[in-house]
C-alpha cells in the first residue's frame, strides 16, 4: 500500500473520510481498513457493516473480505438489503400486521394512480416519467403535499402533462394504492428502516447495537433519504468511514449529490483522517493527463482530485472522425480485429456509449465480422437487489456471465460501466448533443456531462479511443461537430 492508502487503512475509530479517485484502489483500501481491524481485534466482526450501491460492488466486496480471512462475519450489502435485513428483524415487536410484499409491476401500479386523478390514458413513456418523479420524491425525502411548493421554490418542472398539484395527486393515490394492497417498493424499505429508527426506541436500539463501525462506499451517490438513514443508523456513534470521488457523481438526475462527500468534514468535525488517494494505479499516462484535461476547465474544479499516474508509459489517447455510425461502429470493429491479431483478447475490448440507441450500430458491425459480445444496458439507477437471497442470485449470475463472456466484447453506457475497467476502450459518440447530452445549458447539467466523460475515459487501462460521426446515416442532412470535451 501507498503511504496515503496506509494512513487510511491504519485509522480505525471515530470519522473519517477517504476521498479516492478513479484507479486509486479504493475497494483494496477499505477492505484492508475492515480487515485490519477485525484482526487486530480494535473491531468486532459481527458489528462491522459496509454498505454500497450495487449488487456487484457488494459482492465484490465480499468477495476480497473472504479472501482477507473476515468475509463470513462482517457484513458488505447494500443499503437497501442491510435496512430490508434489520426490518424483518424487528418487524413483529413494531407492528401485529404480517410483513408487507414488493411491488411486483411499478408501472401498473402508476397507471392505476393516474388513473384515479386523470381521465386522458397517459403512453407508457409517460407514466415511467411520473414514476421516476415519484422516486425522486421519496429519494429526497419531500412528501406529495410539499410537492408543488418544492416546484416553485427550485423551478423543478413536473412530467407532462400534470402540472405540480395534479402530480401530488398522483403521487399520493400511488401511496394509497400500495397501502391498500399491503405492498412497499424499492424506496419504501429505506423509509421504512428510517421510520422504525425514528419512532421505536426498543428497535432502534436493537438496530444501532448491531452497527459498531460503518463504512459507506461511493458516498458521492448517496441521497438525501440515504444520508438521513446512515445518520439514524449511527446515533451517537462517530465510527464511520465514508468512501467516494465527487469527480464521478453521476447520478443526479436520481437525487444523488456530492455535498455530503465534500462537507464531511464540517458534518462530523473533528475527523480522525481525511485522505485523499489520487495515485492512479490503473490507466497509461496519456489516459491520466487527458482525464485531468476533462476536469480541468470545470468551475468547480477545486473539488475534484487531480489523478497522478504510477504507470510510466502508454500509447496516446486517438481521436478519430468518421462520416457516419456504422461508419464509425466498422472503423473501431476493424481495430479491434487488427489489434486482436496482435495477441488482444475481445474481453479486453470496451465500447461505451452515451444513451442505449448508440449500441444498435457497434452490434451490427460485430456481428458482421463475426465477433461475440455482451451488451449492458441502463437499467436505472434502483438495479440491485433487495435482500440477501437475490443478491446472492445475481451475484452468481454475474460471475458465470463473466467467465462465460472471456472472449466477448463489452457494449456499455457509461452509466452501467461505472466501476469496471477494461484494457482497451472505445467512446463513441463524441460529439455535441450525445456527450455532453442534449447540450445542456444550465451549469449542473454540464457538470455532470462532464463527469460521464470523465468516468468513460478512466475506465481504460492501456488504450483510449474517442470517436464521434459527423451524420447519423446518409439520409440525414444534419451535421455534428465535435464535443467540446474534444477540443
Amino acid at each position: 500500500m501507498d503511504e496515503a492508502q496506509l494512513q487510511a487503512a491504519t485509522t480505525l475509530q471515530g470519522p473519517v473520510r477517504i476521498v479516492a479517485g478513479a484507479g486509486a484502489g479504493k475497494t483494496r483500501t477499505i477492505t484492508r481498513r475492515i480487515a485490519y481491524a477485525c484482526a487486530k481485534g480494535e473491531w468486532q466482526p459481527g458489528r462491522a457493516l459496509a454498505v454500497t450501491f450495487s449488487v456487484k460492488a457488494a459482492a465484490e466486496m465480499r468477495s476480497r473480505l473472504a479472501a482477507l480471512g473476515v468475509g463470513d462475519s462482517v457484513t458488505a450489502s447494500t443499503f437497501h438489503s442491510a435496512a430490508l435485513h434489520q426490518l424483518r428483524r424487528v418487524w413483529s415487536d413494531v407492528c401485529d400486521a404480517p410483513f408487507p410484499h414488493m411491488v411486483g409491476d411499478s408501472n401498473d401500479l402508476a397507471r392505476r394512480a393516474i388513473r384515479r386523478v386523470d381521465n386522458n390514458e397517459f403512453a407508457d413513456d409517460q407514466v415511467r416519467a411520473v414514476l421516476a418523479e415519484i422516486n425522486w420524491c421519496k429519494i429526497s425525502l419531500i412528501a406529495p403535499d410539499d410537492y408543488p411548493m418544492v416546484c416553485a421554490s427550485v423551478h423543478r418542472e413536473p412530467p407532462a402533462p400534470l402540472d405540480p398539484g395534479r402530480f401530488a395527486d398522483v403521487y399520493g393515490a400511488y401511496e394509497q394504492e400500495k397501502a391498500a394492497r399491503s405492498q412497499i417498493d424499492f424506496d419504501d424499505i429505506l423509509l421504512m428502516a428510517c421510520h422504525v429508527l425514528d419512532a421505536f426506541d426498543e428497535a432502534a436500539a436493537a438496530i444501532r447495537s448491531s452497527i459498531g463501525w460503518l463504512t459507506v462506499d461511493e458516498y458521492q451517490d448517496v441521497s438525501p433519504l440515504q444520508h438521513h438513514l446512515m445518520r439514524l443508523w449511527l446515533g451517537g456513534n462517530r465510527n464511520v468511514c465514508v468512501v467516494g470521488d465527487p469527480a464521478q457523481t453521476i447520478y443526479s438526475f436520481a437525487g444523488a449529490s456530492s455535498y455530503d462527500l465534500i462537507h464531511f468534514a464540517d458534518e462530523f468535525a473533528p475527523v480522525s483522517a481525511d485522505i485523499s488517494l489520487n495515485n492512479d494505479y490503473r490507466s497509461v499516462p496519456p489516459v491520466v493527463n487527458y482525464a485531468n484535461r476533462v476536469l480541468s476547465a470545470s468551475p468547480i474544479r477545486d473539488d475534484y482530485l487531480t489523478l497522478v499516474p504510477v504507470r510510466r508509459s502508454g500509447v496516446r489517447v486517438a481521436r478519430t472522425v468518421y462520416d457516419d455510425d456504422l461508419q464509425e461502429a466498422r472503423g473501431i470493429v476493424a481495430r479491434m480485429v487488427h489489434m486482436t491479431a496482435q495477441g488482444a483478447r475481445l474481453s479486453d475490448f470496451a465500447v461505451l456509449t452515451r444513451i442505449n440507441a448508440q449500441q444498435h450500430a457497434v452490434c451490427r458491425a460485430l456481428r458482421e465480422a463475426g465477433l461475440r459480445y455482451r451488451v449492458r444496458r441502463d437499467s436505472g439507477w434502483h438495479g440491485s437487489a433487495v435482500d440477501e437471497a437475490s443478491e446472492a442470485r445475481e451475484a452468481l449470475i454475474e460471475s458465470l456471465q463473466a467467465r462465460s463472456d472471456s472472449t466477448s466484447v463489452t457494449i456499455s453506457t457509461i452509466h452501467a460501466c461505472k466501476g469496471m475497467e477494461f484494457r482497451h476502450v472505445f467512446v463513441i459518440g463524441c460529439s455535441e448533443g450525445l456527450i455532453p447530452y442534449g447540450s445542456p445549458s444550465s451549469s449542473d447539467a454540464l457538470e455532470e456531462e462532464r463527469r460521464l466523460m470523465y468516468v468513460a475515459v478512466t475506465r481504460a487501462q492501456d488504450s483510449l479511443y474517442l470517436s464521434y460521426a459527423r451524420r447519423k446515416d446518409e439520409t440525414t442532412s444534419m451535421s455534428r461537430t465535435a464535443s467540446r470535451f474534444l477540443r
